[in-house]
């Protein structure tokens, strides 16, 4: 399965150290991480999913893929700036959101509009997100509901 990650792009360190340890169970259980591809919690759930041999995929908000972190194993290059937020969400089955705001949010709107399950760990509160206190209690929650 492929789980999109979204979150904070200045992170807590707290949410800094949860984020690899999402990326870490994720591919530890065998499945992909899709993310924005960039900082914060996209280089943190992509370090943890490397550290445990998992593959991630990084949908960029530019034009250049040379602009992803140094943990992303597939770069893709939009040039759609934040309406790149929809393509994080499409391209995977369940998202799992880490902190964040804004850009959180949107991608936290578009995974309800794609009937994604989304699973949040100190992510903003909003309608279709089951909060979570940890990541293990996250990524059962993506593998029993999507």
């Amino acid at each position: 399965m492929r789980v999109s990650v979204i979150g904070a792009s200045t992170p807590t360190e707290s949410g800094t150290e949860t984020a690899r340890d999402v990326g870490r169970l994720l591919a530890q259980r065998g499945h992909t991480v899709v993310c924005g591809g960039l900082g914060g919690v996209m280089d943190a759930v992509c370090e943890g999913a490397s550290q445990a041999g998992g593959h991630t995929i990084g949908v960029l908000p530019g034009e250049d893929r040379t602009a992803a972190n140094e943990y992303v194993d597939t770069a893709i290059a939009t040039g759609l700036g934040h309406a790149r937020n929809a393509l994080v969400v499409l391209n995977g089955d369940a998202v799992i959101a880490v902190e964040g705001s804004g850009g959180t949010l949107s991608e936290v709107g578009f995974a309800a509009v794609y009937d994604r399950p989304i699973a949040g760990i100190g992510a903003p509160d909003a309608p279709h997100v089951e909060a979570v206190d940890a990541p293990a209690d996250a990524v059962e929650y993506v593998e029993e509901n999507a």
